[in-house]
């Protein structure tokens, strides 16, 4: 999977890359783990600094600092939800309600790790928004899929799939949460980092990108 990011935006004090399915956001483990997304940009842009990660399998904008002063910046606006990120995904069965919110503490399940679980007595909060994009192809009736648009008001691990998993509608494709039967619908997670929002690190001028899903 070798080969030159994608670049969104670039300028002195951060850069938006595409990541695709399939790419680690950082170095994993042993030889195999060293490909990921920000070697791919550090190779071009040797400042280039993580503020924030993907999984693996989703696909979508990431945000780059350049440098110390401004990943602590950027890093800071992440901590404080400053940054506006939307996610499509397309979820198995029909929402009873154009849009709603989903508030389940999460935590790790530990035996079964990198899994997370919803943990009603050890969790953390987590909230998410969803809303049902009218009008999509996706939300097919004889295929029993809905495509939605998410917002993760906090940033937990996993935090998009394990709702969606705990109100009944996984994400297609989702091999590590869905039953075998949705997760073998879609030869990968139907999930996409579709929208990031953000103050300049510098400047503060408001800066908006947007990129639509391969599914």
């Amino acid at each position: 999977m070798n080969g030159a990011p994608g670049f969104v935006h670039v300028d002195a004090h951060c850069i938006v890359a595409l990541k695709p399915a399939g790419l680690l956001a950082v170095p994993g483990r042993g030889e195999a783990g060293r490909d990921c997304l920000a070697a791919r940009v550090q190779a071009l842009h040797a400042d280039a600094l993580v503020v924030h990660r993907l999984d693996m399998a989703t696909s979508g904008l990431m945000l780059f600092a350049r440098g110390a002063d401004a990943q602590r910046t950027l890093s800071r606006a992440f901590e404080q939800r400053r940054i506006h990120k939307r996610y499509v995904a397309v979820v198995a069965g029909r929402l009873a309600a154009p849009r709603g919110e989903i508030a389940l503490p999460l935590g790790a399940d530990w035996p079964n790790r990198p899994r997370q679980q919803v943990d009603a007595l050890h969790g953390r909060p987590a909230l998410t928004r969803w809303r049902v994009l009218d009008g999509d192809p996706a939300n097919d009736a004889p295929n029993d899929t809905t495509r939605l648009e998410l917002e993760p008001v906090s940033g937990r691990a996993h935090q998009l799939r394990v709702h969606l998993l705990a109100i009944g509608h996984p994400i297609v494709g989702d091999t590590l949460y869905a039953p075998p039967a949705i997760a073998s619908r879609a030869p990968r997670l139907l999930l996409h980092a579709s929208e990031l929002g953000f103050a300049q690190p510098a400047s503060g001028a408001a800066l908006r990108f947007a990129s639509s899903p391969p599914f």
